[in-house]
């Protein structure tokens, strides 16, 4: 079957990822057959852009592209929100998914994350096959053919991950081909990956070593080996906390984790050895570095990012809604604080001395203390993580206050006291923290109330180094290099201004991953690969009041619990560590098996 493609489309997102700055210059045309598209290398690179803008996954994993469904939206956070990271507020319009499927609601319905990409699939596949006879150079050809693969092996895993085995479709369907073909069975999961990290190896090398000039946004050598160092790290340890279930079809023989934690240790190992990137390490305060982790652009330890202009895409940009939907107030809507960040995870976050830092709640809610007290001594990522009561924001102090302390204990919590508001200017009906990572002060939040939100210019970063060295260490404590494990472990630590490890334990790694890739779509996906979801998301997390003492400006605590409602109870079942195909897929093909429990 022929393929269409949409000028008008093309022409638009061409210019969004910055992958192509040609202008197609064939007029008056609204559609064009695949036998001209490849004869054109103007076309030819539209083409592949449109492959980009057809993987929503490609930002923080968002199943839809559109500018109410891409990472243009809200949908930018739903992976964080069903973790035990976060939740979304707007108490009255929660439009996310994630407030629904997170309380125990996903059934064999599905609508969680669902990404079924075939039809991308089908698009990349077909370039693949019309290429190496186009006149493009041969180098180009070479390159080009090269970057579908990454993108094939990229759409796989953000599949695979989901649900397991599903079908491998390596070349164009066609109608006249037999049934089996045209409704093909599930593969085993083991052999999704298989074929994952051979595609990687097969076009790693004839990617260019470092993305730069017009092709930033496009996949390099090093971030192919970015992506089997992740792919092969789940595989492992889907392979060694796992089950095998239908014949493969889920699960990955316990047999195979050491060979997958070696191919993540190897792809990590090319890249650290490499010296194209390092930690960045440019700021003397550590939580101002941290921050600018995300807010220098293509900085050193960039490998792979999702590029995005300051215009929304409805008027032909490519934005971002993180500054509008998770800035403090004021905000165009009047309201800000979209995704609100669990106490819990708060705690997370060590002393800047290694020790643990969680909360003493009881001693805490018995005294009035400073906001300085009780947040002394984090670790430096945690002020540059989050926003709470007299965070710094845009030259003024941040107000979550919810009521105020008078002399003789009372609290009121309308009106005024002094002179002074009953309640703060910021959302503290929420959870009380907010989050800051990504959030540029420069950004203006005022200019979206009619639907211009979504102009955010920070670039998404799917791969950076850091992910690398925890993807060092986590392989390499797995195949028993506690040594280099610690290693890798200890220059995150370094970087970030806290106290370093003397040994390290499986648990140290993964709490490592927890703090340092807080809200980076990381967390969701490490405890289901771990097996630990059932625990780790079926908890009622907690919140934060900060109730103004009248007499000395200082706070009562109150811990807020159960800050989900009593009614939204957190639930994570065994079978949701694989996603619904749905009843519309395996009705359309008899050879799906569904996958257990649903």
């Amino acid at each position: 079957m022929k393929k269409v493609i949409s000028l008008i489309i093309l022409i638009s997102f061409a210019a969004c990822y910055s992958c192509n700055k040609e202008v197609l210059n064939k007029q008056p045309l609204n559609i064009i057959s695949d036998a001209d598209v490849f004869k054109d290398p103007a076309l030819i690179n539209a083409y592949l852009t449109q492959v980009y803008y057809d993987m929503p996954v490609l930002g923080n994993d968002c199943n839809a592209s559109g500018s109410f469904d891409g990472d243009g939206s809200w949908h930018a956070f739903d992976i964080n929100d069903v973790s035990d990271e976060s939740f979304p507020q707007f108490r009255d319009w929660n439009p996310s998914n994630a407030f629904t499927y997170k309380y125990g609601n996903l059934n064999i319905n599905g609508g969680l994350l669902d990404w079924w990409g075939y039809n991308t699939i089908r698009e990349i596949n077909q370039f693949l096959a019309k290429l190496p006879a186009s006149p493009l150079p041969a180098d180009q050809v070479k390159s080009k053919l090269a970057e579908a693969r990454f993108l094939r092996a990229f759409c796989y895993f953000s599949m695979v991950k989901r649900y397991g085995g599903i079908p491998l479709i390596t070349a164009v369907q066609d109608i006249s081909e037999p049934q089996s073909a045209l409704f093909p069975a599930r593969d085993t999961e083991q052999k999704v990956y298989d074929f994952i990290i051979s595609e990687i190896d097969a076009c790693a090398s004839d990617l260019p070593e470092v993305a730069a000039g017009d092709n930033l946004g496009r996949p390099s050598k090093y971030a192919a080996l970015a992506l089997k160092s992740r792919a092969a790290l789940y595989a492992g340890s889907i392979a060694q906390f796992g089950t095998v279930q239908l014949n493969g079809v889920v699960g990955i023989p316990a047999s195979a984790a050491k060979t997958y934690y070696q191919a993540s240790y190897d792809a990590s190992q090319a890249i650290i050895k490499s010296g194209k990137y390092a930690l960045y390490n440019l700021d003397a305060n550590k939580s101002t570095n941290f921050r600018n982790i995300f807010l220098v652009k293509n900085n050193s330890e960039v490998i792979f990012a999702k590029r995005h202009d300051n215009v929304n895409e409805a008027t032909g940009g490519n934005g971002w809604g993180v500054d509008f939907f998770n800035c403090p107030r004021p905000q165009a809507w009047g309201r800000g604080l979209y995704e609100q960040a669990y106490l819990e995870l708060a705690e997370s976050f060590e002393h800047t001395d290694g020790t643990p830092g969680a909360l003493d709640r009881t001693a805490v809610e018995s005294k009035i203390m400073s906001t300085e007290e009780l947040w002394a001594n984090r670790d430096p990522r945690f002020y540059a993580t989050f926003y709470t009561q007299n965070t710094s924001w845009k030259g003024n102090k941040l107000d979550f206050h919810a009521g105020i302390r008078r002399p003789d204990g009372s609290i009121i919590t309308s009106g005024a006291y002094n002179g002074i508001a009953a309640t703060g200017d910021q959302d503290y009906q929420g959870t009380g923290i907010g989050v800051l990572k990504y959030l540029d002060e420069s950004h203006d939040n005022m200019a979206g109330a009619n639907s211009g939100w979504a102009t955010s210019a920070q670039d998404w970063l799917i791969f950076r180094y850091a992910e690398i060295l925890l993807n060092n260490a986590e392989a390499a404590f797995e195949l028993g290099n506690t040594t280099d494990a610690l290693g890798s472990i200890n220059q995150i630590r370094s970087r970030a201004g806290i106290a370093l490890l003397g040994s390290v334990t499986r648990d140290q790694i993964h709490h490592e991953r927890k703090v340092e890739l807080a809200f980076e779509g990381q967390r969701y996906w490490d405890v289901r690969r771990w097996r630990t979801a059932v625990n780790d998301l079926s908890v009622r997390w907690s919140g934060i009041r900060y109730i103004l003492d009248g007499a000395t400006g200082k706070y009562q605590i109150q811990i807020i619990k159960n800050v989900d409602g009593t009614s939204n109870i957190p639930q994570f079942r065994a079978e949701n560590y694989y996603l619904p195909l749905t009843v519309g897929r395996t009705s359309n093909n008899k050879n799906l098996v569904e996958n257990p429990g649903y």
